[in-house]
């Protein structure tokens, strides 16, 4: 029987850093202890970072760079907003570089980072905080599912 590989539709259980260019770690599964499950061709990932992967077999081992649009995206202006300091808790920690969740509409919640705290106006930023980077990831595959 032929072991799988990475094609359209497998699900796929992996390890992983995500790098800067300078070699500062962003993210670790390995760090966390918890593999991350990723199914190719259900749109959650970029096609540049499902073709980095694809034919890749179990225990096999790859370091590829995707630049911002294909990684976490461009910087989004329209993704900051300046919020009233009355929309936060009296006890918030409003620190400049603080990721905080926040609720949307429909009762998911989101993740802001604070940029800058003025007087009664605290701008936070919703883009990705990997957003307009260069990212290299160093992914290691441990499992395949292939699904028909």
């Amino acid at each position: 029987m032929t072991e799988p590989v990475i094609g359209n539709n497998s699900q796929v259980f992996v390890h992983f850093n995500v790098e800067l260019p300078d070699g500062t770690v962003a993210d670790s599964t390995r760090a966390h202890g918890k593999p991350a499950r990723l199914t190719l061709g259900d749109g959650s990932l970029s096609g540049a970072f499902e073709a980095a992967i694809r034919g890749m077999g179990k225990g096999e081992t790859r370091r590829f760079s995707l630049d911002p649009q294909h990684a976490f995206g461009e910087r989004n202006p329209d993704n900051i907003h300046h919020m009233d300091r009355t929309q936060f808790a009296a006890d918030a920690d409003l620190t400049e570089g603080t990721i905080m969740a926040f609720s949307t509409p429909d009762g998911n919640q989101v993740p802001g980072i604070i940029r800058e705290v003025a007087g009664d106006s605290v701008t936070v930023d919703f883009n990705h905080p990997l957003a307009g980077q260069m990212v290299i990831f160093d992914l290691e595959v441990l499992d395949i599912i292939v699904k028909d």
